[in-house]
């Protein structure tokens, strides 16, 4: 018998019995598609999560206050400096302070975070100005009441008009807006990064705040490999600028966000496989139910099988013959389990207001696995089915 002849015998057993074999698929279909959508699902987070935390700056390194009594006001400006100066492998220093206030423009105002900043912190964040120019030192050495706005903040208080050149207010204080940087989006914790309003440090420091600390240090390292050494050489710095002798704990913390961004990947990572794992069992039922079909398949077609042994097939051929049957409801139900799964996840983006990431790796893995699944449970059956005796089955089917 050859391999054409099977594929036609099998296709045609196939359609003789349409609703039983959409039925059989229909587990592969729905495993397939399920394997697809919670994979794009998990990697929608695990893409959501890097962007965020790389939105904040490459090879990042954030200085913050430690939780002690009192360590809220340890970082001082001359420790930006001095890491700037004595620290090498570092491309910028940014220190910030921030508050949240009530911000007026006519008869519009809004509540939004407002950071003291330097020039540097432009390049550090990754930001672009998109209209008007950001903070310069001149600005910072004259405590000039300028601000850079978020996108966020420019639609709440003036809508669609071009803010650059229009002054509000800030604490009753007013403020000239001197520039409007491009949208960042969310953050990994879903703050709204555009909903910020940027000002001269020293402005920040001494005319709105009141304050002669700072609140964090935003460090962009050179080299990623560098990153772990710099981390060692700006603790050791602080601790003796701090003078934190002996084991005493540090009044200051170093968050290293490259480190913070291969565990959230990491975890992401297992999310996607756990989420792809429990899919992918629906497969292992869809394989049991192609098997099952396949017994009952056998049962019925014994007249046929014991004719086609009397003339001739071979055990390889009745194999081939029920191997192709079994095999083809796992490609077609592969098949329309990828147009199913990724219709789902299409949906899913659109709808669910969640972003997906459809990529070729588990759409390929998910199809050979469901043709896998159609051959494995499909052996048995047609092992069977080869096996049979011509003459006693034929014997048997006249009773």
């Amino acid at each position: 018998m050859l391999f054409k002849e099977s594929m036609e015998i099998a296709f045609n057993a196939l359609l003789s019995n349409t609703l039983r074999s959409i039925l059989t698929m229909l587990g592969i279909i729905i495993g397939v598609g399920a394997v697809i959508a919670m994979i794009s699902v998990g990697m929608g987070v695990q893409q959501k999560v890097t962007n965020s935390i790389a939105s904040l700056g490459s090879n990042m390194l954030i200085v913050m206050p430690g939780s002690a009594a009192g360590s809220s006001q340890k970082l001082k400006l001359e420790d930006a400096d001095a890491i700037k100066e004595k620290i090498k492998n570092i491309d910028y220093v940014a220190p910030t302070v921030n508050s949240s206030y009530q911000v007026v423009y006519g008869n519009q105002n809004w509540n939004t975070s407002v950071y003291g900043v330097t020039p540097e912190y432009m390049a550090i964040r990754d930001l672009t100005v998109s209209t008007g120019s950001f903070i310069t030192q001149s600005d910072l050495s004259t405590r000039t009441r300028a601000a850079v706005v978020g996108t966020t903040v420019a639609a709440n208080l003036f809508g669609t008009v071009n803010p650059v050149g229009k002054t509000f207010r800030i604490d009753s204080s007013p403020y000239k807006i001197i520039g409007v940087w491009e949208s960042k989006g969310q953050s990994s914790m879903g703050r709204d990064q555009d909903d910020v309003i940027l000002i001269p440090l020293a402005t920040a420091q001494e005319r709105l705040l009141g304050i002669t600390y700072i609140q964090s240090i935003n460090i962009q390292v050179s080299r990623l490999d560098k990153m772990d050494q710099v981390q060692n050489e700006i603790e050791t710095l602080l601790r003796q600028r701090h003078r934190i002798i002996d084991n005493k704990e540090n009044d200051f913390t170093v968050r290293n966000l490259t480190s913070l961004m291969a565990t959230m990947n990491s975890t992401t990572t297992m999310l996607t496989l756990f989420l792809g794992s429990i899919a992918a069992i629906s497969l292992i039922v869809g394989g049991i139910g192609i098997m099952n079909i396949m017994m009952v398949s056998v049962t019925e077609r014994t007249r046929e099988i014991g004719i086609c042994k009397a003339l001739g097939a071979t055990f390889k051929n009745i194999m081939m013959q029920f191997s192709i049957e079994s095999i083809s409801i796992g490609v077609i139900g592969g098949f329309l389990g990828i147009v199913f799964g990724i219709s789902t996840s299409l949906l899913i983006s659109k709808f669910g207001g969640f972003t997906t990431v459809i990529t070729a790796a588990p759409i390929i893995l998910s199809f050979g696995f469901s043709v896998g699944i159609g051959l494995f449970f499909g052996i048995y059956p047609a092992r069977k089915a080869a096996k049979l005796d011509p003459i006693e089955r034929y014997d048997m089917s006249k009773k």
